[in-house]
């Protein structure tokens, strides 16, 4: 397993996320659409995973509601998956938010992502909910983490 330095990113440091992100998902996008997704979003957390400085994941995630915790996106470069990066990025963002007196983490996924629906189970995340997504028109799965357990 790799063992990852995870830090906290701030604005700076948010294109190389971006470049992680473009990397892993489609369609690509620039600095600007996560910059207005932050927008009136209390509490913005972006963590990069490095490797020897080369950023090599990443974990966004921000105030949903008082309590509440959302995490938004995440991901690995494709070279480096299965190296427990992923679940370094999801503890740290876990214990910011408990350090931060969060009570949940809340997530989603498209239905037909599996590989992460068996990840946040194994991480504890329980299913709370499905909804739909008329965008993809396709169904998100829901998840939550009690932290004061």
């Amino acid at each position: 397993m790799a063992q990852a330095e995870i830090i906290i990113a701030d604005d700076r440091l948010l294109p190389q996320a971006v470049q992680i992100y473009n990397s892993v998902f489609r369609p690509k996008r620039e600095v600007d659409f996560f910059k207005r997704r932050f927008m009136g979003r209390y509490k913005v957390l972006t963590l990069l995973a490095r490797l020897s400085e080369r950023p090599v994941g990443f974990w966004i995630g921000f105030e949903l509601k008082p309590g509440m915790f959302y995490h938004w996106l995440g991901g690995v470069l494709p070279d480096f998956r299965r190296q427990g990066i992923a679940k370094q990025l999801a503890e740290a963002q876990q214990s910011w938010a408990k350090e931060h007196g969060y009570e949940y983490l809340r997530g989603e996924c498209m239905n037909n992502q599996r590989e992460f629906i068996h990840f946040a189970i194994e991480l504890g995340y329980d299913i709370v909910g499905i909804r739909w997504d008329s965008t993809h028109a396709d169904n998100l799965i829901v998840f939550e983490k009690n932290l004061l357990d």
